[in-house]
């Protein structure tokens, strides 16, 4: 496999665009709904472009059981999380897709977290991964970065109270040597920052690195951006280094990490791009948008072209900073009230640009 960011944007399209369009033509073939809505919408199943390359919108996912592969083959099935209520997407992946996922996953994050196992603290509950069969899409996050850690331990009990003298004792421990940290950005906020601070609890996570994910509109309702979330944990907790990424369960295994300069980056098997919220064409750097994502990942289910309910923009490609190459960008969030229109329509816009 390539290094994930050091293909120049031109070189990484044309790979990627081979590896899309048989991507498409296998889900066609294998997955009779994908089909039938690639016959009705009359898109073209080879693009020239990665712009193209027909996409689906994540809704669907809600909407339909959509696999590629017999249901024998089936090994995991992840849901993405939603409140009590609301319906969730269901993501089907056999064997070949759930190692793949999971040996790019090390690919990606090894520029950051080297190739060594860390010491890890997981912020969350180990009640997240009972079932081994059926994830919760906090429970798939937890499962894939936990091949980054040894000695894992969970600092929140299940009924989501601080294990408080359990960190200490393993913050001792391990004390002077680098550990990871991972967990979802609201819960970090909400059972690990607030408590440790209301409570005013000494810990300090000296020499450690933080990887987070997940929607920041809670956070937002509070006044936290990313900024200052990291400023906040560095003050109460002594955390030094912190990573975002962006992903979702309905494209697993495509994880877009924060670098050094605060952006997030396309990694050389998966792309993003940005399209006008009514036209759905694809806008110009610098402009905001709705957030496709393209992944070579998913064979599974008809996953490897999504349009998000997300905006983003990019704001430059093969040029930041960081000396990471291809598109890095941000993400703004969801729609407001998102609800895309019907899934004809939407996928009758897809493509045309």
């Amino acid at each position: 496999m390539t290094v994930p960011y050091h293909l120049a944007q031109a070189e990484k399209e044309q790979l990627l665009l081979e590896k899309l369009n048989e991507l498409t033509a296998w889900h066609k073939m294998n997955c009779e709904p994908y089909r039938r809505m690639l016959e009705k919408s009359k898109l073209q199943i080879s693009a020239n472009h990665i712009e193209e390359i027909p996409y689906l919108p994540v809704q669907l996912f809600k909407l339909m059981d959509l696999k590629s592969v017999p249901q024998e083959e089936i090994v995991k099935v992840l849901t993405s999380s939603g409140t009590t209520g609301q319906q969730v997407s269901k993501i089907y992946l056999d064997k070949e897709t759930s190692i793949v996922q999971t040996k790019t996953l090390v690919e990606v994050m090894k520029p950051i977290l080297g190739g060594k196992r860390l010491p890890m603290i997981i912020l969350d509950t180990k009640s997240v991964l009972k079932d081994r069969k059926s994830f919760s899409a906090r429970g798939a996050g937890i499962l894939g970065f936990s091949n980054f850690g040894r000695k894992h331990f969970y600092a929140l009990n299940d009924d989501m109270t601080l294990d408080v003298e359990g960190l200490q004792t393993y913050l001792k421990e391990y004390e002077g040597q680098r550990i990871l940290l991972f967990g979802f950005t609201f819960m970090i906020w909400q059972y690990i920052y607030k408590k440790i601070r209301d409570k005013d609890i000494a810990l300090h996570f000296a020499n450690s690195v933080l990887i987070h994910g997940g929607g920041w509109k809670k956070l937002k309702d509070e006044a936290v951006d990313a900024r200052t979330f990291n400023r906040l944990l560095q003050e109460q907790l002594g955390i030094q280094e912190v990573h975002n990424y962006y992903g979702m369960v309905e494209q697993v295994g495509s994880i877009f990490v924060e670098c050094s300069e605060g952006y997030l980056h396309a990694p050389s098997y998966a792309d993003v791009i940005i399209r006008d919220t009514i036209t759905f064409k694809p806008v110009a750097v610098g402009e905001q948008g709705l957030i496709q994502v393209v992944s070579e990942l998913p064979k599974s289910y008809p996953g490897h072209s999504l349009l998000t309910e997300d905006l983003g923009t990019v704001h430059g490609i093969d040029d930041c900073p960081c000396g990471w190459k291809g598109k890095y960008f941000s993400v703004a969030g969801r729609i407001p009230k998102a609800e895309l229109r019907g899934c004809s329509d939407t996928f009758q816009g897809g493509g045309q640009g």
